[in-house]
């Protein structure tokens, strides 16, 4: 037992002294942005408050700043439904298997084993042997969407895996058509893979700089517009308010995920551990419909 105790212990500490070394520098770079007018990059703060915040809404570089925030806002939108709606159509091919699917499948990965700055690179070459200009929005969104595409699939197949069909068929025994089936059965099962899906697309484009660095031709994105801070001016404490500001929006929208997901499981187990006043009615109209499918479905 007290070897047990002792290894569990020793665990712990290295889970938190990983925490640490993982979210360490997020960490301190948050703290050295609320110092004085004084401040500088590096410990010891000099002063407290949000001079530097207030320099990054209101200093020479925000309208810059403001621009690029919205262009890759838009971006990242734009980027993660793309890759849902891919991951989730892909996905549902893989539901059967058929010829070549391994083939696919290892097609799909690639883009997590292809270095970003070289898919870019031959992107760029791609287009341009092609005599096609590249853009943020004809390029750059494609590299993000490749990018993102593997992760929000791998989500979907981990969804589908605990998947239970019988429930679609149970849906089509009593009438329901495809479509609708799809709408108010499949649908409402495996919404939070989609929205995960999104989310994986929406937060690698949103911190996305080396598939994005040869292909926007000029149409700067957030992070591209970080690095060119980096290089080309002195860095300041307002360069760590704005690198604060862009985790924060991952992480707000992380948490309006858990939350969303949190309120909807709620309210479906709610619904389902109080029973509804016309249940009895509905099981006199379609109790006959409900023992068939039940039945239909156990036979399979």
């Amino acid at each position: 037992m007290r070897r047990g105790r002792w290894t569990k212990r020793i665990l712990a500490i290295y889970f938190v002294l990983f925490l640490l070394f993982l979210y360490g520098p997020m960490i301190v770079m948050a703290a050295l942005s609320f110092q004085g007018p004084q401040g500088a990059v590096t410990f010891p703060m000099r002063g407290l408050g949000f001079h530097w915040w207030d320099q990054l809404v209101n200093g020479p570089r925000s309208e810059t700043i403001r621009e690029t925030a919205i262009r890759s806002l838009e971006l990242s939108v734009v980027s993660g439904l793309v890759v849902a709606v891919l991951a989730f159509s892909l996905s549902m091919g893989y539901r059967r298997r058929f010829r070549l699917d391994g083939v696919l499948f290892y097609l799909i990965m690639l883009a997590l084993m292809t270095p970003g700055i070289l898919l870019s690179l031959g992107t760029s070459f791609l287009w341009r042997y092609m005599e096609t200009e590249t853009s943020l929005w004809q390029t750059a969104l494609g590299t993000n969407v490749v990018w993102g595409l593997p992760f929000a699939f791998l989500i979907m197949v981990a969804v589908w895996n605990r998947y239970d069909a019988t429930v679609e068929e149970a849906s089509r025994d009593l009438g329901a058509g495809g479509l609708r089936t799809f709408r108010e059965v499949t649908l409402p099962l495996v919404w939070t893979g989609v929205l995960g899906a999104f989310l994986f697309g929406f937060t690698l484009a949103w911190n996305e700089y080396d598939r994005t660095a040869l292909l926007a031709a000029g149409e700067n994105t957030l992070p591209l517009e970080i690095f060119a801070l980096t290089v080309g001016s002195v860095i300041r404490p307002d360069l760590y308010a704005l690198g604060t500001a862009t985790t924060a929006v991952s992480l707000i929208g992380v948490g309006l995920f858990l939350l969303v997901a949190a309120i909807v499981l709620r309210r479906r187990a709610r619904g389902v551990s109080e029973p509804r006043e016309e249940y009895g009615e509905l099981a006199g109209e379609n109790g006959g419909g409900l023992a068939a499918g039940a039945s239909a479905s156990r036979a399979r």
